[in-house]
């Protein structure tokens, strides 16, 4: 049986990841309108998926397992080994790869100031769901890193957004023009502060849009439950209608059948498989619908 690794994004489009004991791994690409189907076999055991290190995948050596609910994929000696060598964690102070400063937009008055690895692109801000987003400068970590602080003080913006405010902002974005005037006067507020731009190459404002590539345009899907954890004996099925960051979007089967959310991060590590064979659906909650967005920040 094939393992979920995890949902990932590779050349600008999600895909699971799997690994097999007998076959390696493989991935699975995520496409706009097409089913998907997540199987859980009775008596399936959710299992630690391991570490990802220098691009290459090592089971967990215990095999640890994870409670359905679990919305991190590793048990704690797996997550201490990946923290120990982890930009992100800052402690991998000494790579030596240049880094990209960027400004990325969740929705009306939700900012954030963060940095990621150049050779990636976009795929960090893809895997952040940020609906646009635009470059500010490229250096260095420890420069990036000194920037990225200096800017969110100075802007008064944070470098993390809460996944429950992404969520309710994308279901009511404003059009592209307004998406953008709004990240052109960020960029405008952060190119005026002076003391990030003597050790970055500034890059000049070229904004990105993913509303398009997430699915959430022409019309974001509402959702109206949201998948609590996946079980043994359940099987996950609909038509895929939007894929924002780790957040996939299910119309489920039947006539006027509700959009489901499903937190992709609740599916790593188990064995799973495409065919539901009448299976009843994993447990889910109930949804209140998204407050009124709130008011820009510039």
């Amino acid at each position: 049986m094939w393992q979920c690794t995890g949902l990932r994004w590779v050349s600008g489009g999600p895909a699971w990841t799997w690994w097999h004991p007998g076959y390696g791994d493989r991935r699975s690409p995520v496409r706009l309108g097409e089913s998907l189907a997540l199987a859980v076999e009775p008596g399936a055991v959710r299992h630690c998926t391991g570490v990802w290190r220098s691009g290459r995948w090592t089971p967990c050596p215990r095999a640890e397992e994870l409670p359905p609910q679990a919305r991190r994929d590793q048990c704690e000696q797996c997550a201490a080994l990946d923290r120990s060598r982890s930009v992100a964690a800052d402690t991998r102070l000494d790579d030596p790869r240049p880094f990209a400063v960027y400004l990325a937009w969740f929705g009306p008055g939700l900012a954030k100031v963060g940095i990621t690895a150049a050779e990636r692109g976009s795929a960090r801000l893809l895997e952040q769901a940020a609906i646009c987003f635009t470059f500010l400068g490229r250096g260095p970590l420890m420069a990036a890193r000194r920037a990225e602080s200096v800017l969110g003080t100075a802007l008064g913006i944070p470098d993390r957004v809460a996944t429950a405010a992404k969520r309710a902002a994308r279901a009511n974005l404003p059009p592209a023009h307004l998406r953008a005037a709004e990240l052109s006067a960020l960029h405008e507020a952060a190119t005026a502060v002076p003391e990030w731009r003597d050790t970055l190459a500034p890059t000049g404002f070229q904004p990105v849009d993913h509303a398009t590539v997430f699915g959430l345009e022409p019309e974001a899907p509402q959702a109206a439950a949201a998948v609590t954890g996946l079980a043994p004996g359940t099987a996950l099925t609909g038509t895929v209608r939007a894929v924002a960051g780790g957040d996939v979007y299910l119309r489920a089967p039947g006539p006027a059948a509700p959009v489901v959310l499903l937190d992709s991060r609740l599916v790593p590590g188990w064995p799973l498989s495409a065919s539901a064979r009448g299976l009843p659906a994993p447990p889910a909650k109930a949804l209140t619908p998204p407050a009124e967005p709130p008011e820009p920040l510039f």
